[in-house]
């Protein structure tokens, strides 16, 4: 089992390395053709940055594929079934679509027609839901047609709700990230553990899934130096559709050899352990619910349910109080919570220690959600390894003689200008930062970042 472990690893590597690559490139086109929209009421960035990295991702979608594909122990994967050949073809499309989006802003309702097509092109070629696993009946086959239109609907719900969260720098990636971990080792474990060969191909398009938001999020993270648009978001909620759809319409439960007595106690029995719709949705839990929510807000309030606003959950943590970072971890935690009790629930369902774990780490998310405003202090020694604001400043503020390097001047003869007058207000910890100044709010994956002379403020209530 080490060899597949490796392959899976070398592809998820390759795709994380070509996506950070050309995410550079990627950005300075970006730019250049003017794919940088002005910025908008509801929007938390107050820059105008470039959009189009979904492109850099469609790259790396489509260099793990490649090496995959050229791979002995995955190999099989493109021999035995058509799904990833299914997957390219319905990402391809929906890419093309966002990357027109990013740059023309189409209409809510042609995105949504490109979804549908982009999941009855996968639905074309064998990546649909034969049946479901229900408790109490049993295993039920569905109809050509009954398999459609779950297929569509379960991409287009998690397209958008991939596509609704994304909405903070690194937000939309890194959850998306920490949810194909999840279904990484809940797949490999029915491969590999359970021998089941029709979980391969959602084993592979999870660990591809990873690579691709891990190579984006050097440059997305806060302050981000370009955004994924709806290129990157539906593309990657795309990928999590078809992993989803793999792993729970294509896998016979029939398969796995935990049965016991009849088929419906036999269904009801594996539930907790194979959960064949239920973990595709705790993995978007998060995200699907900001989705509900924002539907019904913005129904009630009489708007259309594609109309933007800043209500979001995301949006919500910021204004409580919490900074950008600490809204972003929050929501980390919360879909790392999710996915992985999920998992962990399916792997040991007679534990309670897990259920115990669960509940611990939700007091511990509940603790962080209601202290906003709280900033731990490390300790003296610990102030080289930690970020700026968590540092004890006393000392450092009574040794610093200055704020930009010069000697202070001392005595009441001295003249101060406009600048020494603010500085005397403000104190040592005001100091102008210079424009495109690596490490301060600049200093990225690929370099120090150019800041514009002036910052618009932005209106919320607009």
């Amino acid at each position: 089992m080490g060899q597949p472990v490796r392959d899976y690893l070398l592809t998820l590597c390759v795709t994380a390395a070509v996506t950070y690559l050309l995410t550079g490139p990627v950005r300075k086109f970006a730019i250049a053709v003017g794919a940088m929209p002005a910025i908008r009421a509801r929007d938390v960035h107050r820059e105008p940055t470039p959009r189009l990295g979904g492109i850099a991702m469609f790259g790396g979608l489509c260099a793990g594929l490649i090496v995959a594909d050229h791979l002995h122990n995955l190999k099989s994967v493109f021999e035995l079934s058509n799904e990833p050949r299914a997957l390219l073809s319905g990402a391809a499309l929906i890419w093309l679509i966002g990357v027109l989006d990013d740059k023309f802003e189409l209409d809510a309702l042609i995105k949504l027609g490109a979804q549908m097509i982009a999941a009855a092109v996968m639905v074309i070629q064998g990546l649909t839901i034969l049946w479901l696993p229900i408790p109490g009946v049993g295993t039920v086959a569905l109809t050509q047609w009954q398999g459609t239109l779950l297929t569509v609907a379960l991409v287009v719900v998690t397209i958008n709700a991939v596509n609704f969260v994304d909405g903070l720098d690194g937000l939309a990636a890194g959850m998306v990230c920490i949810a194909s971990a999840a279904f990484f080792l809940y797949a490999y474990r029915l491969w590999f553990g359970n021998m089941i060969e029709a979980a391969a191909p959602a084993t592979l398009f999870t660990a591809i899934l990873m690579g691709m938001c891990l190579g984006f999020l050097p440059h997305n993270m806060h302050p981000a130096r370009i955004f994924m648009g709806d290129s990157g978001s539906m593309l990657i909620g795309l990928v999590l559709a078809a992993a989803a759809i793999s792993v729970t319409g294509q896998v016979d439960p029939d398969t796995m050899r935990i049965f016991e007595g009849s088929e419906r106690g036999a269904t009801h029995a594996m539930l907790p352990v194979f959960i064949p719709l239920l973990l595709p949705l705790t993995i978007i839990a998060i995200p699907a619910a900001d989705l509900i929510l924002a539907i019904v807000r913005r129904t009630w309030n009489g708007q259309s349910p594609f109309a933007a606003d800043r209500g979001h959950l995301h949006h919500r943590l910021l204004e409580i109080g919490h900074s950008h970072s600490r809204a972003v971890l929050i929501m980390y935690f919360w879909s790392a919570l999710i996915a992985f009790g999920a998992v962990g629930y399916s792997v040991h369902s007679a534990s309670m220690w897990i259920v115990f774990v669960i509940v611990a780490a939700s007091a511990v998310g509940l603790v962080l959600l209601l202290m906003p405003r709280f900033t731990p202090r490390t300790p003296h020694w610990a102030n080289r390894f930690v970020p700026p604001r968590y540092r004890h400043r006393a000392k450092e503020q009574a040794s610093s003689p200055s704020y930009d390097g010069k000697p202070a001047i001392v005595g009441s003869g001295a003249q101060q200008g406009p600048a020494d007058a603010q500085m005397g207000e403000e104190g040592p910890e005001r100091a102008p930062v210079a424009v495109g100044v690596s490490g301060v709010n600049g200093a990225t994956a690929i370099g120090a970042r150019s800041r514009f002379p002036e910052r618009r403020s932005i209106d919320s209530s607009r």
